[in-house]
């Protein structure tokens, strides 16, 4: 709905430039910005509480931006929007981190005792693959969703918006039925396990240094990938090929990420953090460093698509190494603790990343729609920026355990299933 919100507002309702950025820009703040408050609401309340709520809440802002016909109207639609957003996608994290926790059926804890090294680093490749499985998903709504909006659209903007709702209104429904009620998860963490120090308690991931660097690094995952609404229309722009285009670009990275997000997150899981994540941001800071070349000389007159092609095929690949595993490795960095909290934070430094980082683009943007050496600037940042997050995130990964943490965790994570 977001893309046909712009286009409503200003064809239907005749609101500018600015009033348009302004509606969208709070929508991404209130989502991403609140992100960290709504995995800690999923770890007080339950997963499947807080989607529930979070659909509900998005059923409302859709209902009140269908009644909207002013700028405050379509402020306050939008605005809650983003907070049904920030409600459910950390809870729906977190239970997709719960269900790889719990992969293995309900293991004996005296094996799991014996075999602490299993138990403690958790199901690192069901974590991952189930990640990837919900990246594949969330794929097909990429392309399944647009598309059902454009339909829509020759029935009325309205339509579209109330349909949207129901949309989420059936799942909520489905969620009531058919998610395991549960119980919030108790913080049997590592500082109550002997010899550990590390932080307990429901914000418990705003003490730990290792996490929020971890988290600081790998949002520059979601400034590249944001780069495809930001910097990619100015490229189509540069290259000749038009805005009308983009569809077809967005189509080809879906289609990509389709295909072969399954089996890069089996590899990748195999080979772990220490590989997965420099290797993927290093395929994007290449994606980025490709167009910083191209981006000097006019395009290709036969094929002028190829300079977006190269990048979207960067930034592509290396979200598909990157996001399974950096999602699987917030069960190591909680330990047992809840991750609401955590992913809220993976996400909200996400969202701090783009609105810094878009900031910092914007005005080198600027010179980047016709061939020239200062067309490349952007793209030389966000390359070095890439590069920086490839050779630095690999020293952020969670520490391994020790023997008798890893008996504890294991026990009490027994006793808890």
């Amino acid at each position: 709905m977001v893309p046909f919100l712009a286009v409503a507002m200003r064809n239907d309702f005749g609101l500018g430039a600015m009033a348009v950025g302004v509606v969208l820009g709070a929508r991404t703040f209130a989502q991403q910005g609140l992100f960290l408050f709504g995995g800690a609401l999923a770890d007080h309340w339950g997963a499947r509480e807080s989607m529930i709520t979070g659909c509900l809440v998005r059923v409302s802002g859709f209902l009140l931006l269908a009644w909207a016909s002013d700028f405050p109207m379509f402020l306050f639609g939008a605005v809650v929007t983003g907070i049904g957003g920030a409600l459910f996608s950390p809870a729906m994290q977190s239970l997709v981190a719960t269900a790889a926790e719990s992969g293995r059926g309900k293991p004996d804890y005296r094996k799991e005792l014996v075999d602490t090294e299993t138990s403690a680093t958790r199901p690192k490749r069901e974590s991952s693959s189930l990640f990837a499985l919900l990246v594949v998903c969330g794929e097909v709504g990429t392309v399944l969703g647009p598309l059902m909006g454009s339909l829509l659209l020759n029935t009325g903007f309205d339509t579209s918006l109330v349909t949207g709702a129901g949309v989420f209104a059936l799942m909520a429904a489905v969620f009531w039925l058919f998610l395991p009620r549960t119980q919030p998860r108790a913080c049997r963490t590592r500082a109550n396990t002997p010899g550990n120090g590390r932080p307990a308690g429901l914000w418990s991931c705003l003490r730990e240094k290792r996490f929020i660097g971890f988290a600081a690094f790998y949002s520059v995952n979601l400034l590249a990938t944001n780069q495809l609404y930001f910097g990619l229309p100015i490229e189509m722009e540069r290259s000749g090929v038009g805005v009308d285009a983009l569809a077809v670009v967005f189509a080809y990275a879906s289609i990509l990420t389709i295909a072969l997000q399954w089996p890069i997150a089996r590899i990748m899981g195999r080979y772990g953090p220490k590989l997965a994540l420099p290797l993927g941001f290093f395929l994007q800071a290449i994606g980025f460093a490709a167009l910083a070349v191209m981006a000097v000389f006019p395009a290709p007159s036969a094929i002028p698509v190829i300079p977006a092609i190269a990048l979207v095929t960067g930034l592509a690949l290396g979200n598909m190494c990157v996001l399974p595993v950096a999602m699987g490795l917030v069960l190591e960095f909680s330990a047992g603790r809840p991750t609401g909290a955590y992913y809220g934070l993976l996400a909200s430094a996400g969202g701090l990343a783009v609105v810094i980082g878009n900031a910092a683009l914007a005005p080198l943007y600027e010179h980047a729609a016709t061939p020239s050496a200062h067309a490349s600037a952007p793209w030389l940042l966000l390359a070095l920026t890439a590069a920086i997050s490839a050779v630095s995130i690999r020293h952020f990964t969670p520490r391994p355990l020790g023997p008798e943490s890893r008996s504890f965790i294991a026990l009490n994570q027994s006793k808890g299933r």
